[in-house]
């Protein structure tokens, strides 16, 4: 068992070494860390190499459709944003509420990139936000670290609620019960969020003056209508209510509560930014991302009428020849990719741009991610092949064996490999939901519990996943550095896994005390 782990760890090292020691570009090390798994795969796991194949093939499509296509969708609203000007009074708008940077990443990545996470997920509450940063005028790795940090908790009800309703559809759990478990195990992290993004934006405990009672009310902000929403209403909207809210009371304080603000976390040429804007520019300048969530509410499972007749539009595609395989299907229309596109193309036309300069940007947008491309498109089909060999299964199993009673400490830990490695948690839901369930009644836990310590432990996985890391690295314009961006994000990561394993460990007895 110890061997089947170590070597179906290699991919993964493979992966840590290349890019945080050996400091490799991402496009580069995620086609060796593929050729790697696939030897593996044919040689020690004895896969058969059409199924090895085939599940490679499937993950490069799932990289392409809907990962790349969200991806360069989101990135190509941004570009184009910035090439009509409309970034410019975006820019003017959010300095009119605070020059603060620490305030600014609170309202931008926190708030707005929890709506986006909540609404879309597929990377775009990393994309937008980070390009928002950088339009700024943040610093690039700056902009691409703290909204990776930003994005871990939202994760959890991503997508409308995606990753926590396929953990409580694999165990056969309860939705609503699932998630109320999630964001109380989530909780302690979703108030410190705010104030860990601000003491990255400067030397640590010290960037906290003058802001402190923000980003705390911030956090706080957050937590209790995810909590309310996932108990009262359920799995699919905790994240959205919870960011509204958040973004809402955040510009409240700032404006009560911060008196002046400290001038080493002022933007630059802040001053030029604040000319008087009219509600029509606002609106137009807006108007890509206000119609990007206005398509994605429509079309979301909250609207029946109009989901049910968009979700048929869609092809069941057999790939994987492997045992238990079933069709890939690809949704042609309502996927957020499409529906982003479509929002942006509508927003260009509003914002006077012509179909010229909309295929100009489209093209420099897809060669700005077309390294990012090649890395989404080889660690998918990695993760695939890992998955269906049982490579990834046993990473799982020998840690299950060698913790024992300890277990619930490291069971956030596999949720986080199963993120770190298909860059989803929904993926991560798939993959050990149902060991975490097994393993709960084997110890004569709650189910439910450690379910949800699987989902937490997945919002983990994001801050240093691969494929979260290319997409920050594309959206700020820093693609090759992703070996800087790992580096960086790996402490975060271990406080956060480190904290869920504590909540998983701790929490339990007296969530069991207070049934």
């Amino acid at each position: 068992m110890f061997l089947r782990f170590i070597l179906a760890l290699l991919p993964i090292i493979w992966l840590a070494v290349a890019l945080s020691v050996l400091k490799l570009p991402a496009y580069k090390v995620c086609p060796l860390a593929l050729i790697l798994t696939i030897l593996l795969a044919l040689f020690y796991w004895k896969s058969p190499g059409v199924d090895v194949l085939t599940g490679g093939v499937e993950g490069a499509v799932m990289g392409l459709w809907p990962i790349s296509l969200v991806i360069v969708a989101a990135v190509f609203a941004y570009n184009l944003t910035v090439r009509t000007g409309a970034m410019d009074t975006i820019k003017r708008m959010l300095t009119a509420v605070t020059c603060d940077k620490r305030v600014l990443v609170l309202i931008i990545a926190w708030g707005f990139g929890g709506f986006m996470e909540g609404m879309a997920g597929f990377g775009t509450a990393v994309a937008i936000p980070a390009g928002i940063l950088c339009g700024l005028g943040f610093n690039p790795i700056q902009a691409a670290l703290v909204c990776l940090v930003a994005n871990a908790t939202p994760t959890a009800f991503g997508s409308i609620g995606i990753p926590t309703i396929t953990a409580a559809s694999v165990t056969g759990l309860d939705a609503s019960h699932t998630a109320v478990v999630v964001v109380l195990q989530l909780a302690l992290m979703v108030v410190a969020t705010p104030l860990i993004m601000v003491m990255m934006l400067g030397s640590g405990p010290k960037a906290l003056k003058g802001v402190w009672h923000i980003a705390l009310g911030s956090g706080i902000a957050f937590v209790i209508p995810e909590f309310i929403t996932a108990r009262f209403v359920g799995a699919e909207l905790p994240a959205v209510t919870g960011s509204v809210v958040c973004m809402a009371v955040t510009i409240l304080l700032s404006k009560v509560l911060l008196r002046r603000s400290d001038p080493s976390y002022a933007l630059p040429d802040a001053e030029e930014q604040g000319a008087p804007l009219t509600i029509r520019s606002a609106l137009l300048a807006w108007s890509p991302f206000i119609l990007i969530l206005v398509f994605l509410l429509l079309t979301s499972n909250l609207v029946p009428p109009i989901h049910d007749v968009l979700a048929v539009i869609k092809s069941d595609i057999p790939i994987y020849t492997g045992p238990e395989a079933s069709p890939y299907t690809i949704s042609w229309v309502n996927t957020p990719g499409v529906l982003i596109f479509l929002a942006a193309i509508l927003g260009g036309c509003l914002q006077k741009a012509g179909a010229r300069v909309m295929g100009q940007v489209l093209a420099a947008t897809v060669k700005q991610m077309s390294k990012t491309m090649i890395t989404l498109v080889s660690i998918l089909a990695a993760a695939k092949i890992m998955g269906y060999c049982g490579m990834t299964s046993d990473i799982a199993a020998f840690l299950v064996a060698a913790t024992g009673s300890c277990y619930p400490f490291v069971a956030p830990l596999i949720g986080s490999i199963g993120t770190f490695v298909t860059g989803s948690a929904t993926s991560a839901s798939v993959l050990f939901a149902g060991l975490q369930a097994e393993t709960a009644g084997a110890l004569g836990m709650d189910s439910v519990w450690l379910v949800a310590a699987n989902t937490i432990g997945a919002t983990a996985g994001k801050i240093i996943s691969p494929q979260s890391i290319s997409i920050a690295t594309a959206a700020t314009g820093i693609v090759g550095q992703e070996s800087k961006i790992l580096r960086s994000s790996i402490g975060y990561y271990v406080l956060f896994v480190a904290v869920f394993g504590l909540t998983a460990l701790l929490g339990h007895p007296l969530m069991a005390l207070a049934q």
